[in-house]
């Protein structure tokens, strides 16, 4: 039983703990609930970050999960720009802040996110190197961005991934010149394979981006203290006056390492490790979000997802665990992205080795079309490419794990609802 002089501590002030603590009071708990964040901003949602606010077609204010005077007003307790730096799970006690505040929690909820990866090249320290992760970050790029747009400036971006993918598209609608370097073959190769990584690169030359596949950057060189170039493991130079570090990010389990808690291991995202209902290994403290790696039984693995859908889903599924209730966590996968004119979505999981081919519906000569990655018949994962409002059928067709007919799968005529059992 939960009751009203219960305290419960959540970690993270981004989407996932923010909606923890909406779903809290949702739910109709009257305790305190605390809400601890080590960024000056109210939290807020990132995918505008490389999308709306970056090209300048969104507010600032528009990112933010809820208005600042919502916290006061459901009696959310929000400590901005606070770190917490030791969790004491005999005493059941966080603490944070620079003067080592101690409050007692009786559920603690770990939504410590993840932070960007770094370069371990020479060159880094170099003004011009610019990574995306935070809405401080956000604002200086999206400077840097108009800026090289006016003088015809050269952005380079390491990593063809999501990140370096939709700022490469928002530098070339500032006019920016964009040269990617990215050491597999295809852009989003470990996610879509060559099949469905080619439609990106295309899209993306086409726009005047220059690829460079199967390399790596060695070092940034300046002058001045200014970013002038960049070179790649095969000896050649290429013109810079910014450069992104996009090459991943990795988990924050510093605090929850520290505290004794089960981290996973690489192969399975090196998150926390946590249950179907988002318990840790103490079954008073719960994480959420881009840090937790959770057992996915329709795969029969363990992952850890760093996209928006999973903050926004996996915080209110932790607050019902953490109030008693049965929540279990078994979304499928979910992402999405614009880039130019194109728009996705990819529900799923389909890692490079668990399918036998890719079926294509649609055309993807014009980029509309939906992909569905199979496996032994069945369908494990699926990509809507300006086509809409088929992700419902698309996910029922992979929860079903029904054997489907190849041929009917790509046939646009079929309605995808009638292969769903």
């Amino acid at each position: 039983m939960v009751d009203a002089d219960q305290t419960f501590v959540i970690v993270g002030g981004g989407l996932a703990g923010a909606k923890a603590a909406e779903t809290l009071r949702a739910e109709g708990f009257t305790g305190r609930v605390i809400l601890i964040c080590d960024e000056r901003d109210h939290p807020y949602e990132r995918p505008p970050l490389s999308k709306g606010f970056l090209l300048g077609k969104e507010e600032r204010d528009s990112v933010f999960v809820h208005e600042p005077a919502w916290y006061a007003r459901n009696d959310i307790e929000l400590h901005l720009g606070q770190s917490v730096d030791h969790v004491d799970r005999t005493a059941r006690t966080v603490r944070y802040g620079d003067d080592g505040t101690l409050v007692r929690y009786d559920k603690l909820l770990l939504c410590t996110g993840a932070e960007p990866r770094r370069l371990d090249i020479p060159g880094t320290g170099l003004a011009g190197v610019h990574h995306l992760r935070r809405l401080a970050h956000a604002e200086r790029l999206k400077g840097v961005l108009a800026s090289l747009g006016r003088d015809n400036g050269h952005l380079v971006i390491a990593g063809a991934g999501w990140i370096g993918l939709e700022v490469a598209a928002a530098a070339r609608e500032y006019g920016a010149e964009v040269t990617v370097i990215e050491p597999e073959p295809t852009p989003l190769h470990g996610v879509l394979g060559p099949e469905l990584g080619n439609v990106f690169a295309q899209l993306h030359s086409g726009r005047g981006v220059r690829f460079h596949f199967g390399r790596r950057l060695t070092e940034i060189i300046g002058q001045d203290g200014m970013v002038l170039a960049v070179r790649t493991d095969d000896g050649e130079e290429h013109p810079a006056h910014g450069v992104l570090a996009a090459i991943g990010a990795v988990p924050r389990v510093a605090l929850a390492e520290a505290a004794g808690l089960e981290i996973a291991d690489r192969a399975h995202g090196g998150g926390i490790v946590v249950d179907e209902r988002l318990r840790t290994s103490d079954p008073d403290i719960y994480a959420a979000g881009d840090v937790a790696a959770f057992p996915l039984e329709l795969f029969g693995t363990r992952i850890r997802v760093e996209h928006w859908a999973n903050a926004l889903n996996g915080g209110p599924a932790a607050a019902r665990s953490m109030l008693g209730q049965d929540a279990v966590y078994d979304r499928v996968p979910y992402f999405f992205t614009d880039q130019y004119d194109l728009g996705m979505e990819y529900s799923g999981w389909a890692p490079p080795g668990s399918y036998d081919q890719v079926v294509i519906r649609g055309d993807m000569g014009k980029r509309e079309f939906i992909a569905f990655w199979v496996g032994e018949g069945r369908v494990l994962a699926g990509m809507n490419v300006n086509v809409w409002n088929v992700t419902e059928h698309i996910q029922r067709l992979i929860r079903s794990r029904a054997r489907v007919d190849t041929d009917a799968l790509a046939d646009p005529h079929v309605p995808l609802d009638r292969l769903v059992p």
